[in-house]
């Protein structure tokens, strides 16, 4: 442990920070406490009297007896200014240890320090106050815990006066194995078989306090000037926010000191101790200083990082253009790490990532895995302004990083990558999704109220991040592109280093005078849940009545009441349409407190489509005869329609049927224009809804009637993709993957029959692998197909073996299609060895083996069983953990399911950061069964009928 291997010297010392390097070399670079402590001997007798009275601690206790009255926020009295944190994460024993001093402005009298610690053993505390020519010494009664708070509480001899500084000192441990938040390690295997082990942190959103204590509250705000202990030599190195300024030299292990930091928040800091080898890319800012970009990885997955720093380099600098800000750090690191909790992660100058959503190698990654990659590096790239420059002051405004964050990645990645049709592919993997989730009552606003570490994990969910990012996007069109792009640029250069909340954003748009109230149109929507549906009628040859309601998946919510909005559940709505014979985009205003509007349109006019590229966001409902008429247009020239509004309309019509608003043999009555579809997104829709209706009616009997009709439907559109990729078609690649896809799911004898010949090939020479656009297809339906005891072994064999990550999932993936239950179980078995599926991977692996209709009893079996087990390896903290209920149990349409999840979770009530995904999991179960209920005479007597 630190110190404990170094001279009584430096435990006397460390806390001092008024002296130079030159006259301590195992000290901090300090200058805080006692500027006029005149030589060393003074300082150690100094310090000898500070420890000699050090604070003896409590039992770690619980001050917060009722969960209904905690107040989790931080008291007002303290603010810190600087942190001087010094850590030493023994790579060895998977222990770490550290010191901190924090430098904190008094803002109100108080006999308290109270700031956040979980996890951690405290082994010293000392307080200064800062007068006079010493440092005064105040004396530290005790310390003690809040548990559940996860407070670290001070209590003072005497009281602090508004308006001073103190400093205090605080040493600790703790642990970094078995964990991947907070300071962990995380382990890889060279391709000499050599195990190694890095050190790396991940903060957000209050996981800072399980590395150092600390005030770990976004609107606290602080420089840091941090110390990293690293192996001296076999090519460790260290790595932080900030550039390295010098090292000292401890024998086996090496000080690193990094440059003072600027103001940031806890979340944002980083460290990494690793053997990575990294490459670089030069940033040519057009604003401010030039710089590198640096992308570190394993050293014998170096090649992997080119794509990443072409892609990060270009996407810098369209943020530094189009954000009209400088970067504000002298450097910017990416690190690929092998165990990270989730994608990535925006801390300020040092992005980490999983492998996965990192590293390209076109042996191994697919057109899609290209895609996320920019996606991801963009969206991390983002948050530099937009999260970590200017921070949102609490989590109830999360959106304002995530949101934006997710919004930008596709403007970014389109400026660089135009082929990839970006704008269109939006609605597919952001829009379509959320208005889904939302149409549901366990949905929740934009603008959250969050207390607990467990609610604040919570809504880092679909809501914040892709409701946030279609609202934006909705803002954008209609303010415009320039006025919205001063407003953002105003924003950031006013709050820079500060933080913000939404109305803070809101006011610099308004501040462009763009016609109309921004302010009271947004709070429509970040204020309340939901999502209005417009209903159009003809009341006249030239005239259309609009009326709005919000719009539930679930018919039985229609029949509830809800009052808890200001604004009644309507929505000021900037509509936007065309017509048959007018391809001009028309706009028009439906204020919340309207009753209906009307749109006046000439007499020859057959149909209007509303919502043009489906930027707003609503659904669009019309009479039937207008909905025959879009079909009927659609039939004859599906090129009348832009990409964007036939995969509007395709998504549209069947929401709407799914929640009984229309018939669902209009629904399918759209599919029959598919036949001349030729582009990625409709289609992209039309297949995920075709596969979703195919899990519907899987336990009926009109299911072989369904998958007739629906294999004709792909037929056409398989025979022309082939199985031939094209690597420099990216849309053409991505149409290829869901048309195969969606035909060997609906068993087209064709697709199952060529996945099993190219699968079966794979098996007896595995160096010889399908290309990666088809290795999924082929891992899976081949083993779904052919395999048995003997095929899924050998694939096990060749997992086991594999070492790129995004290879390892497209393998996982296809062992979870095999059809033997007791395969499957055994599987699940060794998903919980970490040699096996790493903690990050396990969740999805779980739930592959629940999309498998074999898999999903005997995995729904295995949570029931397991769930204390689950909870001790994860924690109820973890969001992950909690998502999973409704992923697995999302097939479920029986009334016996729906009981036995009631009596789960009445048996375990702790949700922690599933509470709200539980609620979800009953919703999507209720809307199964009243599904069947409600639409399968109806999808029976279309059938019969085409």
């Amino acid at each position: 442990m630190l110190g404990r291997h170094k001279s009584v010297r430096w435990l006397l010392l460390w806390a001092v920070t008024a002296f130079s390097v030159s006259t301590v070399v195992l000290g901090f670079q300090h200058a805080r406490l006692n500027a006029n402590i005149k030589d060393a001997r003074d300082k150690l007798d100094y310090m000898e009297s500070l420890l000699e009275g050090e604070a003896k601690p409590r039992s770690a206790r619980s001050l917060a007896d009722d969960d209904n009255e905690i107040d989790y926020r931080l008291p007002s009295a303290l603010k810190p200014s600087h942190y001087d944190l010094y850590l030493n994460p023994d790579l060895k024993s998977g222990n770490f240890s550290g010191k901190v001093i924090i430098t904190i402005d008094v803002l109100e009298n108080t006999k308290q320090v109270i700031l956040h610690s979980h996890k951690l053993e405290i082994i010293r505390v000392f307080v200064q106050a800062s007068s006079g020519v010493w440092a005064s010494n105040i004396e530290v009664v005790n310390y003690e815990f809040d548990t559940v708070r996860e407070f670290l509480i001070i209590n003072l001899s005497e009281e602090l006066t508004a308006g001073g500084t103190i400093s205090i000192g605080i040493e600790f441990e703790g642990v970094m194995l078995g964990k991947i938040v907070g300071l962990y390690s995380s382990t890889y295997t060279t391709p000499e078989n050599q195990k190694r082990t890095i050190a790396t942190s991940k903060f957000e959103p209050t996981y800072a306090r399980q590395s150092f204590p600390c005030f770990d509250e976004p609107n606290m705000k602080a420089k840091f000037t941090i110390t990293l202990v690293r192996p001296t030599g076999d090519g460790y190195h260290a790595l932080s926010n900030m550039n390295e300024e010098s090292t000292t030299l401890l024998d086996d292990y090496t000080e690193v000191h990094f440059a003072e930091s600027v103001e940031m928040s806890t979340y944002l800091a980083c460290y990494l101790i690793s053997d990575f080898a990294h490459s670089t890319r030069p940033v040519k800012a057009e604003i401010g200083d030039d710089f590198e970009i640096r992308i570190y990885a394993t050293a014998h997955q170096l090649e992997k990082t080119n794509f990443a720093a072409d892609t990060a380099a270009a996407v810098t600098e369209y943020y530094i253009k189009n954000y009209r800000v400088e970067y504000p750090l002298p450097k910017l690191d990416m690190a690929a790490i092998p165990d990270f909790a989730s994608n990535a992660m925006e801390h300020w100058g040092l992005l980490t990532y999983r492998e996965t959503a990192l590293l390209y190698d076109r042996s191994y990654s697919s057109t899609y895995n290209k895609q996320r990659i920019a996606a991801v590096i963009a969206h991390e790239l983002a948050h530099m302004w937009f999260g970590n420059l200017v921070t949102m002051n609490w989590w109830n405004d999360l959106w304002l990083n995530e949101g934006f964050a997710r919004f930008m990645q596709y403007k970014s990645v389109h400026e660089i990558y135009s082929d990839w049709g970006l704008p269109d592919q939006f609605l597919i993997h952001a829009l379509h999704g959320v208005m889904e989730f939302d149409s549901s009552v366990a949905s929740h606003p934009i603008i959250q109220k969050v207390e607990n570490p467990d609610q604040i994990t919570e809504i880092f969910d679909t809501i914040s991040y892709e409701k946030g990012a279609s609202v934006i996007r909705m803002l954008e069109d209609i303010v415009g592109v320039d006025k919205f792009e001063l407003a953002v640029t105003n924003y950031l250069t006013k709050f820079k280093y500060k933080n913000a909340v939404t109305d803070d954003f809101i006011n610099e748009v308004a501040n462009t005078e763009p016609g109309f109230d921004v302010k009271f149109m947004m709070r429509t929507w970040t204020e309340q849940m939901g999502l209005p549906v417009v209903n159009v009628k003809r009341v006249s040859p030239t005239t259309f009545e609009l009326a709005q309601k919000r719009f539930f998946s679930n018919i039985e919510d229609y029949d509830n009441v809800y009052d808890d909005s200001e604004f009644n559940y309507k929505w000021t709505i900037p509509l936007t349409y065309t017509t048959d014979n007018d391809a001009t985009v028309k706009r028009e205003w439906f204020d919340y407190d309207k009753a209906s509007v009307t749109v006046e349109v000439p007499a020859s006019t057959k149909w209007l489509k509303f919502n043009s590229h489906q930027i707003g966001y609503y659904r669009v409902n019309y009479e039937d005869d207008m909905w025959h008429e879009i079909i009927a247009d659609l039939v004859a020239s599906p090129t009348k329609f832009e990409i964007a509004d036939r995969a509007h309309l395709l998504n549209d019509i069947f929401s709407l049927a799914d929640a009984s608003q229309i018939s669902y043999a209009i629904a399918l009555d759209m599919t029959t224009y598919l036949e001349k579809e030729t582009d990625f997104v409709p289609w992209y829709v039309a297949t995920e809804k075709l596969q979703a209706l195919q899990t519907n009616l899987m336990k009926t009997e009109i299911y072989l009637d369904y998958l007739k009709y629906a294999r004709g439907l792909v037929a056409k559109a398989y025979g022309e993709v082939t199985w031939n990729v094209d690597e420099d078609n990216h849309l053409k690649n991505r149409l290829r993957v869901s048309i195969i896809t969606a035909a060997c799911s609906l068993g087209l004898p064709d697709c199952l029959n060529e996945a099993s010949t190219r699968f079966t090939a794979f098996l007896a020479n595995s160096n010889e692998k399908p290309d990666p656009d088809l290795r999924e297809i082929v891992y899976y339906y081949g083993m779904q197909r052919v395999g048995k005891q003997q095929q899924w072994e050998k694939m096990w064999d060749i997992f086991v073996a594999e070492s790129d990550a995004s290879e390892k999932l497209k393998l996982m993936y296809g062992l979870s299609a095999i059809r033997e239950p007791w395969i499957l179980r055994r599987f699940i078995d060794l998903a919980e060895t970490e040699d096996y599926i790493r903690s990050q991977d396990w969740y999805t692996c779980i739930q592959n083996i629940a999309a498998n209709p074999v898999g999903e009893s005997i995995v729904w079996e295995y949570i029931r069983e397991n769930w204390p087990k689950l909870i001790e390896r994860f924690g109820l903290n973890d969001r992950y953990l909690g998502r999973m209920i409704p992923t697995i149990t999302g097939g479920f349409s029986s009334e016996t399911k729906f009981e036995e999840m009631e009596e789960f979770f009445k048996k375990y009530p702790e949700g922690g950061a599933g509470t709200a995904s539980r609620k979800r999991a009953l919703e999507i179960v209720k809307y199964n069964i009243n599904w069947l209920k409600t639409n399968l005479n109806e999808v029976s007597n279309w059938l019969k009928s085409h």
